[in-house]
């Protein structure tokens, strides 16, 4: 997931010195533990939706739910920091992205889902800055047309291509996660802000489960992994990013979400038995290669 969008250095007091930097070690165990939080989000919904333990609308409503439930405690324990300074439009964006991610894994495999997923959520931003007047230098672009041409080859024909209407809505994902990022960029408590839009999207989500009602499947090793996708994977891994970016800065924050569809392939295969194509392969690593240029300082 993409929120580099934070503040990349740690605040310095009123006429004091700056705030002392964690040491490595605990900057590397907090980053690799975020990067399994927000991989395991994609094995989780897939563990979940793959057997039909749980329909896709259900899955979103819980996630959302548990996530807005332990962002709330974590910003109380934190700063006794009630959830607030949301918006409407991070919500809805907030939304669109989790019911296009739960109905996309359906019949999308993890590994290839958030390769999708990830291409898209970079492309989004770094097209916006662009928009907004930033002009990236030769190898920025370069690197982002080489993203461009990973995402299309796996939407491409063939035998391992994904099916194209779950490949588009994880695009439509990605897309609306982009958005939720840069509508997050204003300062205050980032772990309330959040857990306010969780808050703000649950009618949303339970309007979309209302409208899709006769598809409704439940069961409890279902709820369990759409409680833990939104609890641990999102809310615990929220604030965890959080915790961690100040130390990378976000040029190298930005970075190490490469390891992210990366992560998510190697627990797809693992866990749940997905196959890892040669096709899927390639085009994985030219999406990672155009990200990793289009992040390289002019």
């Amino acid at each position: 997931m993409s929120l580099t969008e934070t503040r990349a250095t740690a605040p310095a007091r009123p006429g004091g010195p700056r705030a002392a930097s964690p040491p490595p070690w605990r900057t590397f165990a907090l980053t690799a533990a975020t990067l399994v939080c927000f991989a395991g989000n994609s094995l989780l919904c897939r563990a979940a939706l793959r057997p039909r333990l749980l329909d896709a609308a259900t899955f979103t409503t819980v996630r959302l739910l548990s996530g807005a439930a332990a962002l709330t405690l974590i910003a109380v324990a934190r700063r006794r920091e009630r959830p607030r300074g949301g918006s409407l439009a991070a919500a809805v964006a907030l939304v669109a992205y989790a019911v296009a991610f739960s109905l996309a894994y359906v019949r999308m495999g993890a590994g290839v889902g958030a390769l999708l997923l990830f291409g898209a959520v970079q492309v989004t931003m770094v097209g916006w800055s662009v928009a907004r007047g930033a002009r990236p230098g030769a190898v920025q672009w370069l690197g982002l047309g080489v993203a461009l041409a990973g995402l299309a080859s796996l939407g491409l024909p063939g035998a391992s291509a994904p099916p194209l209407a779950p490949a588009l809505l994880m695009v439509v994902a990605g897309a609306a996660w982009g958005a939720y990022s840069l509508l997050g960029r204003s300062d205050g408590d980032p772990v309330a802000k959040n857990a306010d839009n969780f808050l703000r999207a649950l009618p949303f989500a339970v309007a979309v489960s209302a409208a899709l009602h006769g598809e409704l499947t439940l069961s409890w090793p279902g709820v369990l992994l759409a409680s833990a996708s939104g609890a641990l994977a999102s809310g615990a891994g929220y604030s965890l990013w959080y915790a961690v970016v100040p130390a990378l800065g976000a040029t190298r924050a930005a970075a190490v979400q490469l390891a992210v569809p990366v992560l998510a392939g190697l627990g797809a295969t693992a866990f749940l038995g997905e196959r890892l194509t040669p096709r899927v392969a390639a085009s994985g690593a030219a999406i990672l290669a155009g990200i990793a240029l289009t992040l390289r300082r002019r």
